[in-house]
C-alpha cells in the first residue's frame, strides 16, 4: 500500500469515526432557514464562519447583494495545484407547511434519514465539504497545493450573485472544482444540457368580446398557435458532436440500468425539451385580449446553440403572421461538459470506487447548474453529493445518513489524489 493510499485510508477512517459529528453539522445547517427568495444568508454564513473558526480557519466575506454573502476559506500552499470545493447555502422555499410530515427545518435524523428542506439540495453536500475541509486542517495534513472552500448564497434562483459573481471578480481560481450538488451514489455529473428560458409576448387588437372572431385580433388565440410552433423544437433535427457521443451513450445506459425508472427519459439527452410554464393574458371574458405572455423553459442538448434556437423560433413564428416579441431571461447556456479523463473527474470517480468498492463513472445531467459558470472560466468541474433525488424541491425532503458519510469520505480522499498528482 502506497503512502498516499495509506493517507487516504486514514482520512476515510477519521470520517467514519467522526460521522456523528458530520451529521450534527448537516442537521445544524438545515435548522437555519435560508430560503431563496428572500435570499438572506446572514445567519447561516455566521454559523459556517463560527464552525470553521473553531479549527483556526479564517473566512473571507464578500457581499454580492443585500444580505447575500459569499464565503471563501483556503488551506495549503500557493505552489502546486489548486482545487475548489463549492456549495450553496440557499434552498427553495418550504412552501405549504401543512403538506410536510415533519418540520421542514427540523434537521432531525429518523430511521437513518436526515430530514428537512435542503437535506438533498444541498445542505448535506455542503456540510460534507465543510467537514472534509476542516478535517484536513484538524489533522494537520500537509497539502502540496491549495484547497479552497467557496460557499455561495444564490444558486436556486439562477445564481447571479453566487458563483458567476465570484468568478467575474477573480475571487476564486483553480485547476479543478467539485460542486457538492446532489447526484447518484456512483455517478457524478460531468456534463449538463444548456438552458434557454424565454418569454413570448403576443400582441392583439382589443375589442368587444361579442364581435370575436370577426373583429379585433385575439392575442390568446394567436399565442396558442405560437405555442404549437414552440413545441416543435422537440422535433428539431440535431446532430450530436462526435466528442460527446460516448458521454451521451453511457448516460443513457445509466438511465436504463441504474435508475431504471428513468429509462423513458433517454431521448431528452439528444433533444430540445420544451416546458410551457406560465400563460398570462387578457383582462376579462368579454374583452378581446390585446396581450398574452407565455414563459417557456427549454433545455438544449449538445449540437445546438442558443442562437440557432432563436433563429428557428423567429422563422416559425414569423410564418404565422402574428405580432410578437421574444425576451430571454433566467438560465442561459449552451450544453457543456468536462472530460471524464480530466484529473478532477478522475479524482472523484476513482475515490468513489475506492470508498465503495463499486464501479463508478460520470454521466450527463439533463438540467443545468453552477458548473456551467466554472467551465466558462476554463475550470474543469463536476458534481457529486448525497441525495434522495425524488425528494428534491418537494415536500418531505430527506437524505440517507449513509450517503452523507460516503460522500464526505470521497471528498476527503479526492483532495489527496488531485493535489498530489503531478505535484
Amino acid at each position: 500500500m502506497s503512502d498516499l493510499t495509506t493517507l487516504k485510508q486514514q482520512l476515510i477512517d477519521e470520517v467514519e469515526s467522526r460521522k456523528d459529528e458530520l451529521i450534527e453539522l448537516c442537521g445544524s445547517l438545515i435548522k437555519i432557514p435560508s430560503e431563496n427568495p428572500p435570499g438572506d444568508s446572514t445567519e447561516i454564513s455566521k454559523f459556517i464562519e463560527g464552525y470553521l473558526g473553531k479549527y483556526g480557519l479564517k473566512t473571507e466575506w464578500h457581499e454580492s447583494a443585500d444580505k447575500m454573502f459569499n464565503l471563501i476559506s483556503s488551506i495549503g500552499i500557493e505552489e502546486g495545484k489548486h482545487l475548489i470545493y463549492c456549495g450553496h447555502t440557499d434552498v427553495v422555499p418550504a412552501g405549504d407547511r401543512s403538506k410536510w410530515d415533519f418540520d421542514p427545518f427540523s434537521g432531525e435524523v429518523v430511521d437513518g434519514w436526515l430530514l428537512g428542506r435542503g437535506a438533498s439540495d444541498m445542505k448535506a453536500g455542503l456540510g460534507g465539504i465543510i467537514f472534509a475541509f476542516a478535517l484536513l486542517k484538524r489533522l494537520n495534513i500537509d497539502l502540496p497545493g491549495k484547497l479552497t472552500l467557496a460557499i455561495v448564497p444564490d444558486e436556486e434562483t439562477g445564481g447571479e450573485f453566487g458563483v458567476p459573481w465570484l468568478l467575474e471578480k477573480g475571487l476564486v481560481k483553480g485547476d479543478g472544482c467539485l460542486i457538492a450538488e446532489p447526484s447518484s451514489p456512483l455517478n457524478p455529473t460531468i456534463g449538463q444540457k444548456g438552458s434557454y428560458w424565454f418569454e413570448l409576448e403576443v400582441f392583439g387588437t382589443p375589442g368587444h368580446g361579442s364581435l370575436s372572431p370577426v373583429a379585433g385580433g385575439n392575442a390568446i388565440v394567436d399565442a396558442i398557435e405560437a405555442i404549437e410552433k414552440i413545441r416543435s423544437l422537440w422535433d428539431m433535427k440535431i446532430t450530436i458532436p462526435e466528442e460527446v457521443k460516448g458521454l451521451i451513450e453511457v448516460s443513457q445506459r445509466y438511465m436504463r440500468e441504474v435508475e431504471e425508472d428513468r429509462e423513458k427519459f433517454q431521448p431528452v439527452l439528444e433533444r430540445i425539451t420544451v416546458n410551457v410554464g406560465t400563460i398570462q393574458g387578457g383582462t376579462k371574458s368579454n374583452v378581446i385580449p390585446e396581450s398574452c405572455k407565455v414563459q417557456v423553459d427549454c433545455r438544449l442538448p449538445f449540437g445546438v446553440t442558443q442562437d440557432e434556437v432563436t433563429a428557428y423560433l423567429k422563422k416559425e413564428l414569423d410564418g404565422l403572421g402574428i405580432r410578437y416579441e421574444i425576451r430571454q431571461f433566467g438560465f442561459r447556456s449552451n450544453a457543456n461538459h468536462t472530460s471524464a479523463e480530466d484529473p478532477v473527474c478522475r479524482s472523484i470517480v476513482d475515490n468513489i470506487t475506492f470508498v465503495t468498492g463499486e464501479n463508478a463513472y460520470g454521466v450527463m445531467q439533463w438540467a443545468s447548474s453552477d458548473a456551467r459558470h466554472f467551465r466558462e472560466y476554463d475550470i474543469p468541474v463536476l458534481q457529486y453529493g448525497p441525495a434522495y433525488l425524488p425528494s428534491i424541491h418537494g415536500y418531505n425532503e430527506k437524505v440517507q445518513v449513509e450517503d452523507i458519510v460516503r460522500c464526505a469520505k470521497v471528498y476527503a480522499a479526492a483532495v489527496i489524489d488531485f493535489l498530489y498528482e503531478n505535484k
